[in-house]
């Protein structure tokens, strides 16, 4: 693993208005993991590997300006590369109008869009992480998952060379360090311990390419072909680690018991049937929904 220099490259990320830095932030402060990730209530940082070499990141809105501003402590010739996946990872690209527009005159979703107008889709920076995230989590809350994740960084992820005040200090641990460390303890029940290292393996050997070139719904087959690795798993990985549109993890409980549902929540075949009419902006409305619950008081997504 190379360091890099601490001289950083600065680049204005435009996007088109509406869009909440406040979201952003809400949904990082629940996740952010100690060592990968920084988070203060106007910048968010984290690491990064490209290859052989190694950096961090950071990104801050711009007052009065529908921009972001991203600094860039990596070699310039991961520049391009790297700026394509922080648009991605902030939702940059997408237009809000377009969302409105079908998911506006939702008797469900209608209302939530006026409440919350241009919410976006935060997708994960690293495809494996995001899916090391999601098995991590199965049928554990956001929080429990975030601690278990956090003590696979502390005990495998590599130091982050430098001392910049606000830089993150680990990097997340890599598939082969996962599939072959010795997670006893770690605080997951023996078979999720297996899907995991089973999962961090196929991708350390290339039998598992991360990827939606031939769309979410093969890669949602390609991981549910793994043992341990459901619908739900597969569904969220597609729309967190990739920011596919219109992803759905249907049996997800945030989205079965948003409060739109009233107090009795709906199953998630009742859900699965009326998420139809909102193809191809599904995971725009799962990400309403999501926000409705987490106004709640509640945590979930």
């Amino acid at each position: 693993m190379k360091s890099t220099a601490p001289a950083s490259r600065i680049i204005r990320l435009p996007y088109q208005a509406p869009w909440d830095w406040q979201q952003f932030h809400d949904h990082f402060a629940l996740r952010s993991l100690a060592g990968v990730e920084c988070l203060s209530p106007r910048r968010y940082a984290r690491s990064v590997r490209v290859g052989e070499d190694s950096g961090w990141f950071s990104v801050e809105p711009v007052d009065d300006c529908a921009e972001l501003e991203l600094r860039l402590h990596l070699p310039a010739a991961h520049a391009e590369a790297l700026t394509a996946r922080v648009r991605k990872m902030f939702d940059l690209d997408s237009n809000p109008a377009h969302v409105a527009e079908h998911l506006g005159d939702d008797d469900i979703l209608g209302p939530l869009l006026l409440q919350a107008p241009g919410l976006r889709l935060p997708t994960a920076f690293d495809p494996f992480e995001q899916a090391v995230r999601a098995i991590v989590g199965q049928q554990v809350t956001v929080k429990a998952a975030v601690t278990i994740v956090g003590r696979l960084v502390q005990r495998l992820g590599e130091t982050l060379p430098g001392e910049v005040e606000g830089q993150p200090t680990r990097l997340f641990p890599t598939p082969e360090a996962l599939a072959e460390a010795d997670l006893a303890g770690i605080g997951m029940p023996g078979k999720r311990v297996e899907t995991l290292q089973r999962f961090s393996a196929a991708c350390a050997s290339g039998a598992l390419e991360l990827h939606v070139d031939d769309g979410a719904e093969d890669l949602v087959k390609r991981l549910c072909a793994l043992p341990g690795i459901g619908p739900w798993t597969a569904e969220y990985v597609a729309l967190r680690a990739f920011g596919d549109p219109d992803a759905f993890p249907a049996a997800d409980l945030g989205l079965l018991k948003s409060p739109v549902w009233g107090t009795t929540g709906i199953s998630a075949r009742e859900l699965q049937r009326r998420a139809e009419a909102w193809r191809p902006w599904r995971a725009y409305a799962a990400v309403y929904l999501w926000h409705a619950y987490s106004q709640a008081g509640r945590t979930g997504g």
